[in-house]
C-alpha cells in the first residue's frame, strides 16, 4: 500500500510502541501486532499478523490472547467491527456471532485499553492510501480530484464508510449501508424480492448484497424456477457461477453484480463521492472478472441524466488482505497521538 497524502507528523516516531489491531468479521478475525513505521508512504508496519476463524473460538479474547501467547501485553488494542460501538464499550451488531465488550476483553485478555471503531470506518482509512497496483479498475477516469471517498464492502454483511478529506486531517463518516430496503429494478429482481418478503417484513439491501445475501438470491432463483437447490455455500454458488456448471447459480450472481451496480450508483449520489468508490475485502476478489463482464457497470450508470456525473467517478475494487487491520491501526494513530 502507498499513502496518497502524508501521514500525520505523530505516526513518525522513531521508537513507536506496537499495539494490536484487529479486524472482526462475521467469518473470520484478523489480527495483528503493528507499530507507526516511521515512513510516511507506509505509515503502518505489520509486525505479525494472523488469520482465525470465529467459529474455532469462543469469542474475542480467546484470539487475542492465543495471538498473544506468552508475550507481553501491549497497552492498546484496536477492533474495527461490524455494528455499532455504544459508549460503554459493547457493540450492536448483526453479523459477529459472539457479544464483543471493550472492558471484558480488557480483563480477559490483560490489555490495558481496548479502542472499538466501525470496519468499513477502519477501512476506509486505509482504504484511502491504495495505489494503483492494488486494485482493479472498473470504470471511470484513473484518479478523480481529492474528495470525499466511498468505501463498500459486501461480506458477511454489507459496511460502508465515506473518507473526507478537510484541511486538519481525513473525517471518516461511518454507516450502516447494509441496512435500508433493497431496491429491485427488473421484473426478475422485484419477483425476488417478493419471495424474500415471504420470510421478513424488510429486505435489506444487504440481504442480497453479502455472502449470506447471495444464498438468498441462489434459493429465490431456484424457488421461482421450481427446482430444488443443490449448493450450500456462497463460495460453492460464486464456483458454479464462473464455471458455467449450474444455470441457477450464474443467474443468482448476475442478479448479485447488477444489484451491486445499481446500490453502488445511489451510494455514489447520496454521498456526494465524487473523490472515488472502492470496493473493499469480501467475496469481491473471487468474481473480480466475473465482475468486470456483468451488467455491474451498466447499472451503476443507469441513473438517467446523473449517469454523466456517476461516468466521472473512478470505481475500483481493493485487493489487499490486510486492509481491515492496516486500516484499524491508522485509525487509532490518527485519534490517538503520541
Amino acid at each position: 500500500m502507498t499513502a496518497s497524502h502524508p501521514a500525520p507528523a505523530h505516526v513518525l516516531s522513531r521508537h513507536a510502541p506496537s499495539f494490536l489491531a484487529a479486524d472482526v468479521g462475521g467469518t473470520h478475525v484478523r489480527v495483528a501486532r503493528v507499530q507507526a513505521s516511521g515512513d510516511a508512504a507506509h505509515p503502518v508496519q505489520v509486525l505479525d499478523y494472523r488469520k482465525y476463524r470465529n467459529a474455532d473460538h469462543a469469542g474475542l479474547a480467546a484470539i487475542l490472547s492465543d495471538f498473544l501467547g506468552d508475550s507481553a501485553r501491549p497497552s492498546h488494542c484496536v477492533v474495527a467491527t461490524a455494528g455499532y460501538a455504544r459508549e460503554d464499550g459493547t457493540v450492536i451488531t448483526a453479523n459477529v456471532p459472539w457479544p464483543l465488550s471493550a472492558r471484558q476483553i480488557e480483563a480477559e485478555v490483560g490489555v490495558q485499553r481496548v479502542h472499538i471503531v466501525n470496519d468499513f470506518e477502519a477501512v476506509a482509512y486505509a482504504a484511502a492510501q491504495v495505489d494503483a497496483s492494488g486494485v482493479l479498475h472498473l470504470c471511470g477516469p484513473d484518479s478523480a480530484a481529492r474528495g470525499p471517498t466511498l468505501v463498500v464492502g459486501p461480506g458477511t454483511g454489507l459496511g460502508a464508510a465515506l473518507w473526507i478529506p478537510t484541511p486538519n486531517g481525513p473525517v471518516v463518516l461511518a454507516t450502516e449501508a447494509g441496512q435500508p430496503t433493497l431496491a429491485a429494478s427488473t421484473a426478475l429482481e422485484m419477483d425476488i424480492v417478493r419471495h424474500m418478503q415471504h420470510e421478513r417484513a424488510h429486505v435489506s439491501i444487504e440481504h442480497a448484497l453479502s455472502g449470506p445475501g447471495l444464498m438468498n438470491l441462489y434459493r429465490a432463483v431456484c424457488a421461482l424456477q421450481g427446482a430444488a437447490p443443490q449448493l450450500g455455500s456462497p463460495d460453492a454458488v460464486t464456483a458454479a457461477a464462473m464455471s458455467g456448471s449450474d444455470a441457477h447459480a450464474r443467474q443468482a450472481l448476475d442478479v448479485f453484480c447488477g444489484l451491486l451496480g445499481s446500490t453502488i450508483g445511489d451510494m455514489a449520489l447520496f454521498y456526494g463521492a465524487h473523490g472515488g468508490v472502492y470496493l473493499a475485502g469480501g467475496i469481491l476478489p473471487q468474481i473480480r472478472e466475473y465482475l468486470r463482464a456483468s451488467t455491474f457497470v451498466e447499472r451503476y450508470l443507469q441513473k438517467g441524466p446523473m449517469g454523466e456525473a456517476l461516468a466521472r467517478i473512478p470505481v475500483k475494487v481493493v485487493e489487499h488482505g490486510q486492509l481491515g487491520v492496516i486500516g484499524a491501526a491508522s485509525w487509532f494513530l490518527l485519534h490517538h497521538p503520541a
